[in-house]
């Protein structure tokens, strides 16, 4: 049996994922900052609930011990993010950044550090980051893609371009695990005021694909809907 932790589960694509990946037959670990928020989704979702606040280093700590009492995990779906706003250039501060990289980007430092020693563990460890084409640098430099229209300086795009570079580095450093970032495109949810073009059953295609790699899959890799896409 496969088990599996997705961060931020309680809503949008981290409920979505959780949802296909518990009709998969994983045992799927659903996380959420609160108790009552990760209680709803486990009972919709026949999930375990596990309180999982990435921006705490106690309420990490505290999941990791509890997954490793319950006896370990397979997968690791490092998915919980916000996103900030546009702010013109002149305009932006470190206060606009900070919230934003300290959840989307320290915050997956903070997960990783706490679960990697469970994840070395499996016959089969995998490392989901969902990033977004918003940090791809090709991207947002195509004038044929929706990235490059993006208004503004966003502390969002800025994390995910992080993300995506941890992604190599943590690859490189831990080989017997497959480490992979996803862009699960435009989708509505409440990260974008349900602006996006896609559905999260859409958008969640590339991380349920990326979550059920095996040791033979790919690592260190960005990837879409569509497959592997270049940086």
């Amino acid at each position: 049996m496969t088990t599996t932790l997705i961060t931020g589960a309680n809503k949008g694509l981290g409920f979505e994922t959780a949802r296909r990946l518990t009709a998969a037959g994983h045992t799927v670990y659903a996380a959420a900052r609160t108790p009552e928020k990760a209680g709803r989704a486990a009972r919709e979702l026949g999930a375990r609930p596990l309180v999982l606040d990435v921006t705490d280093e106690a309420s990490v700590a505290a999941a990791a011990a509890r997954v490793e009492e319950q006896g370990g995990l397979d997968v690791l779906v490092n998915n919980a993010g916000i996103s900030g706003r546009p702010r013109p250039a002149g305009a932006f501060t470190a206060a606009d950044v900070t919230t934003v990289l300290d959840t989307n980007v320290v915050g997956v430092v903070r997960v990783l550090h706490a679960f990697l020693p469970l994840l070395e563990r499996s016959a089969s460890g995998v490392v989901v980051n969902v990033g977004s084409g918003l940090g791809s640098f090709g991207r947002v430099h195509d004038p044929e893609r929706p990235e490059f229209r993006l208004p503004g300086v966003m502390a969002y795009a800025a994390s995910k371009s992080a993300v995506s570079m941890l992604t190599v580095h943590y690859a490189q450093a831990y080989p017997g695990l497959r480490v992979n970032v996803v862009d699960p495109g435009p989708t509505a949810t409440d990260l974008n005021g349900h602006r996006g073009s896609q559905t999260v059953e859409e958008g969640a295609e590339a991380i349920v694909r990326a979550a059920l790699l095996t040791s033979e899959g790919p690592t260190g890799t960005f990837s879409d809907a569509a497959g592997v896409s270049p940086w």
